[in-house]
């Protein structure tokens, strides 16, 4: 019998589903332990994640929270943020993307994977910046589960966790050495990492730059299926604006 799921992708009305605002959902909920809000307007530790989360209709105040938190001068990186900033923010990035949610994974744990922790850190982070995934910074790890193959000692691929909203985790920081692409690694841990999420009862999903047909079509393959497009963001505080208020930890 086959495991193929039929997902809702439609929130009742007047409902938000928790995808449609991934950091709010995370930071409000399984994360909750990481966030640093002021006002209604909460983020991550720096070296955790870059991620911001605002409310779904932010009001003038809260983005003077969010200025706040960032702080004059700085960048204000949103996920899934599709409006319009403030007079005198700089938009300094901005890219389309797609939200792709499990479909009917063949989910599996990979008997050559092993789990990755801080020890691995410098690993991780050097395979990163060889390979440029996104956002992984030196306390990513303690986001959720991270996954890897080594080969002669070396680690030459990973998957794990992320954005974690209610009933949903992320995965992402999907990466290969390039000497070692073309043998389905990447494949392997995707599924390894979504038996993990799975196995809490929890639906995997992920992202990826709408441009990037590649992984879009494997993706595809595995058994994901496109749930929406999406923004990635950031935007930087006008230096005028400042606040001596101290940011609480929630």
């Amino acid at each position: 019998m086959s495991d193929r799921r039929t997902l809702s992708t439609r929130p009742p009305a007047g409902a938000t589903h928790p995808l449609d605002n991934p950091a709010l959902g995370s930071l409000t909920g399984p994360h909750a332990h990481f966030a640093e809000r002021r006002g209604r307007v909460l983020r991550y530790p720096v070296d955790v994640s870059p991620w911001l989360a605002l409310p779904d209709e932010p009001t003038d105040d809260d983005w003077a929270d969010l200025a706040a938190l960032v702080g004059p001068g700085g960048e204000a990186p949103l996920a899934g943020f599709n409006g319009l900033t403030p007079e005198g923010w700089e938009v300094t990035f901005d890219l389309d993307g797609v939200q792709l949610v499990d479909d009917g994974l063949a989910a599996a744990p990979d008997a050559e994977a092993v789990r990755l922790g801080p020890a691995d850190v410098p690993e991780m982070l050097d395979l990163v910046q060889r390979t440029r995934p996104g956002p992984f910074l030196p306390r990513t790890v303690e986001l959720g589960t991270y996954l890897g193959i080594r080969r002669g000692g070396a680690l030459i691929a990973m998957a794990g966790e992320r954005l974690h909203p209610p009933g949903w985790t992320e995965i992402s920081a999907v990466c290969t050495d390039p000497d070692f692409r073309g043998e389905g690694l990447a494949s392997r841990l995707i599924l390894a990492v979504a038996h993990g999420i799975r196995g809490r009862g929890e639906t995997p999903f992920l992202h990826t730059a709408a441009g990037n047909t590649n992984a879009i079509r494997l993706y595809e393959a595995l058994g994901f299926k496109l749930r929406r497009s999406t923004r990635f963001m950031a935007a930087r505080v006008p230096e005028h604006l400042t606040d001596d208020q101290a940011v609480g930890v929630g």
